[in-house]
């Protein structure tokens, strides 16, 4: 699977936005790194590595159509530009599906279906901790509430919690 393509894309999408740029390559190595640790089967990983590089693919037009983005407007508005982009990289129609639902429902943690969708909900908010600088009773409140995999718990509390890592070391 090669994503270069698919990255060099969303860097010309993002234009003179190096923040979005910088949050999306960010939240795509937490990804690859928790789907990996986690044995995703290669179908699911190639899934979850293209929607980490396009989940907020939504943002920008979301800003022109609305003035402001919101987790909902980039659902809303996500999909349709993950599509476009996605078919004229030539990815095929299952993968392209799947990706555009992850797209469109990135902010809506009531209803993960899978692990894909779980592990990208996980790297985003290791990202957005960070980048949010949330206090710690927030994290807190995400590691009980969101958080389900061994390795995206294990990175959460070594990075924010001040804890050892609960996955094995390599």
């Amino acid at each position: 699977m090669e994503l270069t393509p698919l990255i060099k894309a969303m860097i010309q999408y993002n234009g003179p936005d190096p923040r979005r740029t910088q949050h999306f390559l960010k939240v795509y190595a937490f990804a690859k790194t928790i789907g990996e640790a986690e044995a995703l089967d290669k179908k699911n990983q190639e899934i979850l590595e293209v929607a980490a590089v396009v989940h907020d693919i939504g943002i920008k037009i979301s800003e022109e159509k609305y003035g402001k983005s919101t987790g909902k407007t980039q659902e809303k508005e996500g999909p349709v530009e993950a599509n476009k982009l996605l078919e004229d990289l030539g990815y095929d129609a299952p993968l392209i599906e799947r990706v555009c639902y992850l797209v469109g429902h990135h902010h809506s943690y009531h209803q993960i279906d899978g692990m894909d969708y779980q592990i990208l909900v996980e790297a985003d908010f290791l990202v957005n901790i960070y980048e949010d600088q949330l206090e710690q009773r927030a994290i807190e409140k995400i590691r009980t509430n969101i958080f389900k995999t061994e390795t995206g718990i294990g990175i959460l509390d070594s990075m924010y919690l001040n804890e050892p890592a609960s996955y094995e070391e390599v």
